[in-house]
């Protein structure tokens, strides 16, 4: 457990403000920033431990509703390391608004211009040219994820599982909640 923190209102106004920065870069969904989140509150600032971070992330993705959650949940636990209930709430309104308030008002304003103006060639190829971005974006967060778990050598099943997976949902149409039962059942016998 992270050592109860101290947070002026510069921290928390240097929290809004990153979050910010994070939402503009959030191409194909907040998940993508996580990698930076978790270099700027953990690794950077301290006002997280590794353990809690995964575990924000890993109840927000598991719980039903959007997936934007997981920062709802690391405001909480950077409120919840400065002093209790009052410090988390205000944790959960400076993160959910730091990485919602920028990005939707981009959003709404490019996609009225770029819906008035979609058949010219530059908005046709800034939406093709997104897409490699955003995969790279997911994939770093997924190795941030994995790295969590040990090393290549002891949990090997795991990453085979993993590269599987992430083939077989490139390469064909099966349903994802076929696969996802498949892991749970593989972990189920220890398998992985």
């Amino acid at each position: 457990m992270t050592p109860m923190l101290e947070l002026g209102w510069g921290d928390w106004l240097q929290l809004f403000t990153h979050f910010m920065t994070l939402s503009l870069l959030s191409v194909g969904g907040g998940i993508t920033t996580a990698p930076d989140m978790h270099r700027y509150l953990v690794d950077q600032q301290g006002w997280l431990s590794d353990a809690q971070y995964t575990a924000s992330i890993a109840i927000a993705q598991s719980a039903p509703g959007p997936n934007i959650l997981f920062v709802a949940l690391l405001g909480w636990h950077v409120g919840l390391n400065a002093g209790g209930i009052g410090p988390a709430l205000l944790g959960v309104l400076v993160c959910m608004l730091g990485i919602i308030l920028p990005s939707s008002i981009l959003v709404y304003v490019t996609s009225r211009w770029s819906h008035q103006n979609r058949e010219l060639r530059a908005v046709r190829a800034f939406k093709l040219g997104m897409a490699p971005i955003v995969i790279a974006l997911l994939i770093a967060t997924g190795w941030i994820l994995a790295r969590a778990h040990g090393d290549l050598a002891r949990d090997w099943p795991l990453w085979l599982l993993t590269a599987l997976t992430a083939v077989i949902v490139w390469r064909t149409r099966l349903h994802l909640l076929w696969l996802l039962g498949l892991g749970g059942l593989l972990g189920w016998f220890g398998l992985v």
